[in-house]
């Protein structure tokens, strides 16, 4: 999947939608029907509750004495309720495996369906199939149990055949209904959502990657909707399809979408960018596209960005669809990185995929680490790769900072039941896991990179690897090519991808002494995890002087001495240059004085990715401790005369955590006036990317030409509705802040366009926006719209009350009625969203007092009775940040105060 969105396995490969005048996905079916009971007494159902055995029903990995070979599936998803108002679907299966080890148990995974006919087993070799003894259902570990009354020969093949019936529920996994109004006419959509576990949600199979075969899917449908699956149709079936195009060796590529998106020419940008990308993927890999069509699919409902179905990609209408009046620059961006993402998982995930969930990171880090390199391929013109480091880097060094943090690759062991195989879709694997991959790339050099994923690609079609697999091949490439490496690939990397965290680098420009350390958020937290490389890095510090050339040192141990480094006179030091390695860089007190004089005096000499590394690499040394907060602060006294998006985007991320933990503090106003005047000449000054942080900030700083500027182009769009005179690129700051500086009408009006939007971009300003309002009556009832589906869908509900939260304003309102909605919220998004930590984070970013860390031990402790799911690592990691909070709050605020009063 792409960034919340996440990879595809086997099982969870297969893909289908139906709906009127649309096209969809499959790639998981639901919940069972509750009206529906099973017409065979003796399927019979375990008590959850039960003590775990060690019997193979009670483990959560599947026995290896099976082996699927192929699956006959056939799906009937009913687009009308029933005589109960439910929604259905049957279905029927078939799978044919082979058995690795005799045994007289077949276990098969089977979650929320309802058996409706006795299943039934052939042998198709030379013997017959065991007779069937009993069949037993486990709940817990989401089982099937067939019992044998004799064994299964070792080598022969056997067929199972299911009929079964679930619910076409709205709860955006497995197979799943999603509903909009078009012309008011109310549309179903039956369509899938399978990664990571709920492929057996919609037909009993194996449902582990490992588990990998071939299927063929027939649905039933009316004539008057449309069908999709993953490959082409072999039968006779009439598709509707939109703009669609061929390209390369007569691929089809095909864009789906509500009749009125795609009317509009919405899924034109998304067809002209596919065709560049996956040409260049083609060429990356040196790798055909392996099927002989690329359908994409925007859907009304869908919980993740999107999915990587093999042949059928699926989306949130955000991430695949864009309008040339109406959206932004922003929302391009997004697409063609979006659509770069999944188009690399066809070969890195789909045609290779990984071998258990522990290794995630692998898929989803590789992926997103080239969606800049497809997306780059499509918008030359954008400096798009450059971002990888706001983006990611910066992003997951926040996280890995943490004592509570993970490393990328986890013993298999340790990943088992699903909510924890959910919880590896997270910022370390997609993130941390792109980053420390681009750092490989760049010190084997991309010739020797791609040449080693070449050949690993080629050597692994249609199985199975882990991530060493990649390693091994890297180092063919590396030694055929004769680099010379201070260390073996699987030496090197092994520190990056098997403990948690990362080093800060301290270098001494007086004595050339350089050393690492493992940078922690709190240095007084230890980690839990104890590491055999005791939390130290083989480490790749490329670096300059002032006018000298780029040079690259390889750091070995924990302290080294390079006197190249040492300077005089006027020169400086600058390492990590351009952000290639995954460390942070800490420089004694005098190159740091000379780099900020650098940044004042001739900031073209360090390189724009370098200067948004320098302020970010000091606020958070500062957090730590290390340097002191007034030094970092110093590093954005140039941003009066910056242009430049990057070093912008980073100052402003790091001042945001100020306001986080100022903003109700006597800090706040000096705070105001500070960043105001720098921005005053930005906002002068549009660029494609900083024109929204320039208004933002401007307005929200309380320039009063921005803000007479934002109200009287909303009060315009107030009163003429049919003509918006906000322009595409501006409208996400100026909803915003024309709402924060007005009341019930201004919010009134933003919710009737929201309402009446058809474009998802504008729809998505327009409910982040409403967030910004200061009445608390208002964001109290917004928040009681989250708990209605037909008011927001439960696909934005989560991020709408982390909006709303990061309003000082509704920050405490939000985290109350989080507590008392917990319940609700968890049983909705909790155990099975990859995005559902977000919530938690997104209520507590703001705390840095000692009542509001007792408050958020007390939630996680009154709560435990209903648990947190996927949430329960972002918990801890609340605490502890909460905890940081505090003590650098205490240390820094009086100097703070000072500082932006008189900044120097």
């Amino acid at each position: 999947m792409g960034k919340g969105f996440y990879i595809s396995k086997t099982v969870g490969i297969v893909g289908i939608v139906l709906a009127a005048g649309v096209l969809a996905t499959i790639t998981a079916l639901p919940v069972a029907c509750s009206q529906e009971k099973s017409k065979n007494n003796e399927v019979k159902s375990t008590d959850p509750t039960m003590a775990p055995s060690n019997e193979p029903w009670d483990q959560w990995r599947l026995p290896q004495t099976l082996s699927p070979q192929t699956y006959n599936v056939t799906l009937w998803p009913r687009l009308q309720p029933d005589t109960t108002g439910l929604y259905i679907f049957s279905g029927l299966s078939s799978v044919v495996f082979r058995c690795v080890e005799k045994t007289n148990l077949i276990l098969i995974h089977s979650n929320k369906l309802n058996m409706t006919k006795h299943p039934t087993l052939i042998g198709l070799g030379s013997k017959p199939a065991p007779t069937i003894e009993s069949i037993v259902m486990h709940t817990k570990t989401q089982y099937m149990a067939i019992h044998l009354k004799e064994e299964l020969t070792a080598g022969e093949s056997y067929e199972l055949y299911t009929e079964f019936l679930g619910e076409l529920s709205d709860d955006l996994g497995g197979f799943y209904r999603s509903e909009y109004y078009e012309n008011g006419v109310k549309k179903v959509v039956a369509t899938t959502q399978m990664q990571a576990t709920d492929a057996r949600k919609a037909f009993p199979c194996f449902d582990e990657p490992a588990m990998k075969a071939v299927f063929h899917i027939t649905l039933y449908h009316d004539p008057a909707t449309v069908a999709l699956s993953n490959g082409v149709v072999i039968g006779k079936l009439t598709l509707y399809s939109v703009q669609e195009q061929c390209w390369v060796t007569a691929l089809k590529i095909r864009i789906f979408a509500r009749q009125e998106a795609i009317n509009a020419g919405q899924g034109q940008y998304a067809l002209s960018v596919t065709g560049p990308i996956l040409k260049f993927f083609e060429k990356y890999y040196n790798v055909p596209y392996p099927l002989p069509k690329s359908d994409q699919i925007a859907l009304p409902d869908f919980n993740t960005g999107a999915m990587e179905n093999w042949g059928l990609i699926t989306y949130r209408e955000t991430a695949l669809l864009y309008d040339e009046e109406i959206s932004s620059n922003e929302n391009k961006e997004r697409i063609v990185t979006v659509i770069s993402h999944e188009l690399a998982h066809q070969w890195f995930g789909n045609l290779v995929t990984i071998r258990w969930w522990n290794d995630l990171w692998l898929n989803e880090g590789f992926a997103t680490y080239v969606e800049y390199l497809g997306a780059d391929e499509a918008e030359p013109d954008w400096n798009i790769k450059d971002l990888i480091v706001l983006n990611d880097v910066h992003k997951v060094f926040a996280i890995d900072a943490l004592a509570s943090s993970h490393p990328l690759s986890s013993k298999e062991e340790e990943i088992q039941r699903p909510e924890q195989i959910s919880e590896m879709f997270d910022t370390i694997s997609y993130s941390k896991g792109a980053s420390v991959l681009r750092m490989l790339s760049t010190f084997l050099t991309e010739k020797v990179f791609t040449q080693g994923l070449q050949t690993y690609l080629d050597h692994f079609k249609f199985s199975n690897t882990v991530y060493t697999d990649l390693w091994e091949h890297l180092q063919k490439a590396v030694d055929s090519s004769g680099t010379t490496l201070p260390k073996t690939v699987q030496e090197i990397m092994d520190r990056w991808i098997l403990q948690m965290g990362f080093p800060v680098v301290t270098i001494n420009t007086a004595t050339g002494q350089i050393t690492q350390e493992h940078f922690l958020l709190d240095p007084e937290t230890k980690p839990d995890r104890p590491s055999e490389f005791n939390y130290e890095w083989f480490v790749p510090i490329s670096w300059t002087k002032k006018e000298a050339i780029q040079s690259l040192y390889w750091l070995l141990q924990k302290t080294d001495q390079v006197d190249q480094m040492k300077i005089s006179g006027d020169e400086w030091v600058l390492a990590n240059i351009n952000v290639t390695g995954y460390y942070r860089v800490n420089y004694d007190n005098e190159n740091w004085r000379r780099l900020l004089n650098v940044l004042q005096t001739s900031r073209q000499s360090i390189p724009v990715i370098n200067r948004a590394q320098i302020i970010d690499d000091a606020f958070n040394l500062a957090k730590a401790g290390i340097i002191e907060t007034t030094l970092a602060l110093r590093t954005t006294l140039f941003l009066a005369s910056e242009t430049e998006y990057m070093p912008w985007e980073s100052a402003l991320d790091n001042l945001d955590y100020f306001y986080l933990m100022f903003d109700r503090t006597e800090v706040y106003g000096p705070m105001q006036t500070y960043v105001g005047n720098q921005v005053e000449g930005l906002f002068d000054y549009f660029t494609r990317y900083n024109q929204v942080n320039a208004l933002r900030v401007a307005c929200s700083t309380g320039l009063e030409a921005c803000t007479t500027l934002v109200k009287t182009w909303f009060q315009q769009w107030m009163e003429n509705p049919n003509v918006n005179p906000i322009k595409a690129n501006l409208r996400s700051a100026v909803y915003c802040s024309a709402i924060a500086a007005g009341g019930e009408k201004e919010w009134n009006f933003a919710w009737e366009m929201f309402e009446k939007a058809t474009v998802a971009s504008e729809k998505d300003k327009l409910r982040a926006a409403m967030a910004c309002a200061t009445e608390p009556w208002l964001l109290n009832r917004y928040l009681k719209y989250t708990l209605d589906s037909n008011k927001i869908r439960k696909q934005d509900a989560t991020s709408t009350i982390i909006s709303i939260a990061s309003n000082v304003v509704g920050q405490p309102l939000a985290w109350d009625f989080v507590r008392a909605n917990w319940e609700y919220i968890f049983n909705e998004y909790g155990g099975k969203s990859y995005l559902f930590p977000n919530l938690i984070i997104g209520v507590t970013n703001r705390f840095s007092t000692p009542f509001e860390l007792q408050q958020l031990i007390q939630f996680r402790d009154d709560y435990a009775h209903i648990g947190f799911g996927t949430g329960t690592l972002a918990i801890q990691q609340s605490i502890e940040r909460t905890t940081a909070n505090i003590k650098w709050v205490e240390k820094n605020q009086e100097a703070v105060l000072e500082w932006f009063i008189n900044p120097l």
